[in-house]
């Protein structure tokens, strides 16, 4: 059973390059008129979104292509590794802001035109805002999980930008220094939790973990219309890979039957799997049902 070509969608990785790349002028641009480590590492992070970006493009493009004969079932799996890139990089932006910040910790500096470094990094905070929620939401329609890491890590972006100016503004009415630097450790410990997170998912997705309960529970629906005294089903095992879903299992159906009404009825199920879910490949193995080997299943060692 075939499912629709996968669509590029590079194009949305394109819109995430450009947006990130004048959203780490602008926070540059507001540390360096302010001086505030705390804008400075705010800064940092929006580097890693250009580099993420970039490799979010990278790893759409390829997931595009194509099933061939080195690849017999495509390049989904791409994604994964660009989420898992942007992941690592994430905590590398982190370690930065920890070595910046502890420094300015012990060597505290005045901040200087700090009304304009925040509007300017206000204004950076709303551009990443709205090509975050963007990309969330074609991320999530079209199960990509490069663009959806990539639209949370934008997201993320927002809400450490939004403490860093609160705390600067702090800094600024309070004349407590320290703060500055503390807000960057604080900023940094977040990005450290948003990395590890998006490493974890997607090497959850590399061990080719099955489908969500939501997921197997429309399978289960759909077999479950089927099943009679004549008819059953065991050994049912799901996969993904990247966008792609994958479904397998044994149905049993009558020794008597012939070869073509046992065929046209796996046609008919897997026509209403497909049908369930978007992207799912399903693979049906045919047993009678009075054969007491068919019940047996393929070993998971």
């Amino acid at each position: 059973m075939t499912t629709p070509a996968r669509e590029d969608l590079s194009r949305y990785a394109l819109i995430s390059i450009v947006a990130s790349v004048v959203v780490i002028t602008l926070k540059i641009i507001a540390w360096r008129v302010s001086g505030s480590v705390g804008l400075l590492s705010d800064a940092a992070e929006s580097m890693v979104n250009v580099v993420a970006a970039v490799g979010a493009f990278i790893a759409l493009r390829v997931a595009a292509r194509p099933a061939d004969d080195d690849h017999n079932f495509g390049h989904t799996k791409a994604e994964y590794f660009s989420a898992v890139f942007e992941g690592v990089m994430i905590v590398i932006a982190a370690g930065i802001i920890i070595v910046a910040a502890t420094e300015r910790l012990f060597n505290p500096s005045e901040l200087d035109s700090v009304g304009l470094g925040l509007v300017i990094s206000l204004i950076a905070t709303a551009i990443n805002g709205g090509v975050g929620v963007l990309l969330l939401r074609i991320g999530r329609r079209h199960r990509s999980l490069s663009l959806e890491a990539d639209g949370k890590h934008l997201l993320t972006d927002v809400w450490t930008t939004a403490g860093v100016v609160v705390g600067v503004l702090l800094v600024a009415l309070t004349g407590w220094l320290p703060l500055d630097p503390l807000i960057a450790i604080a900023v940094a410990v977040n990005i450290l939790v948003v990395g590890g997170r998006l490493v974890w998912e997607s090497g959850a997705g590399l061990m080719d973990t099955a489908l969500p309960d939501d997921d197997r529970g429309r399978v289960d629906a759909v077999l479950e219309r089927y099943r009679s005294p004549d008819i059953d089903f065991h050994d049912i095992r799901t996969r993904e890979s990247g966008h792609e879903r994958f479904l397998q299992l044994h149905m049993l159906v009558p020794g008597e039957w012939s070869v073509q009404r046992g065929h046209d009825l796996v046609e008919q199920v897997e026509t209403d799997l497909v049908g369930s879910l978007d992207h799912l490949h399903v693979t049906i193995h045919l047993e009678p049902i009075g054969d007491p080997a068919a019940y047996e299943s393929w070993r998971l060692d």
